[in-house]
């Protein structure tokens, strides 16, 4: 992936990709956790051959996208994701686009698409409905389910922190052969993902996201009124295709999607057979196709 950009946007200096023509539809494609911009290292020509703006922007924490401050929180709370994302689109000057992602960055798409939806077009969200509900949190699952989530819970720990910092590329190897177990990825390809966990800020970032989701710490002030917005779990209304991966190693796939109710526009949820939790890098056609699906439904 080529051309890189860096725009100031709210407390951050991102880092993004910009390619297809200017005047096209906009679109933003988000990367999740281990990942980053090179998920869409596939899918964003294939959006831009066919007139698309496809933006693809380093998340907090990530890349060489930078705080501008050092006095700011490491926050990785959903409310930090959702208002980076809202802030990058005011600073790029677009009103309105298509949102799309996974992980991380489709629960940024998610809070876009839910709290201001006369500036997203369309959503196309992998594991459905992404809007964490942490009054909930501390509720147990399925065992079946609970132990999928164990480098959360080692994220709770100052042992977590400690292995992450010690080798951050152990880790998000070993959750990348775990959450995509059909995925034959190589070294190379980790290998372009994972400089950006060297992002000075990444540990930090990433620490405060899983304790924050469970409520074990606070968040950021600057954005307690848009996390107490979240808090009431709000509808998404605009048009939406999800997804789910049959071989998913975080969220084991539902045929109508989790928290269906909270979609109250269009609607399309599907399974992907052979898919695991990266799905726009291990079927970038499907994805892009869904993308332009709702591209041309507008």
């Amino acid at each position: 992936m080529q051309n890189i950009k860096k725009i100031h946007a709210g407390v951050l200096e991102i880092a993004y990709y910009d390619s297809g023509p200017l005047e096209g539809p906009p679109v933003f494609l988000m990367h999740g956790f281990p990942y980053d911009v090179h998920a869409y290292a596939e899918v964003a020509p294939m959006l831009a051959a066919a007139g698309c703006r496809v933006i693809v922007p380093f998340l907090r924490g990530y890349g060489p996208t930078r705080f501008l401050s050092d006095a700011t929180p490491r926050s990785g709370e959903q409310a930090a994701l959702g208002a980076d994302l809202l802030a990058l689109m005011d600073a790029l000057e677009i009103e309105r686009a298509l949102l799309a992602g996974y992980d991380w960055g489709g629960r940024a798409a998610c809070v876009v698409a839910a709290l201001w939806p006369e500036r997203c077009a369309g959503l196309v969200s992998f594991n459905s409905y992404n809007i964490q509900n942490i009054a909930q949190a501390l509720m147990p699952d399925l065992p079946e389910n609970e132990h999928r989530l164990w480098y959360q819970y080692y994220f709770h720990s100052e042992r977590g922190r400690a292995g992450l910092q010690k080798d951050r590329r152990a880790v998000t190897h070993l959750l990348w052969k775990l959450w995509s177990p059909t995925w034959r990825f190589n070294e190379v390809t980790f290998a372009k993902s994972a400089a950006s966990f060297d992002n000075l800020d990444f540990v930090d970032v990433v620490i405060h996201s899983y304790r924050h989701r469970f409520g074990l710490v606070e968040g950021d002030p600057a954005y307690a009124q848009i996390e107490a917005r979240l808090a009431q779990q709000p509808a998404i209304t605009v048009p939406t295709i999800t997804f789910d991966g049959e071989d998913d190693g975080v969220r084991p796939p539902s045929r109508i999607g989790p928290h269906a109710q909270r979609f109250t526009g269009p609607r399309s949820h599907r399974v992907i057979p052979g898919v695991g939790h990266n799905m726009p890098q291990e079927v970038p056609e499907i994805f892009a196709q869904a993308v332009l699906e709702l591209s041309k439904s507008r």
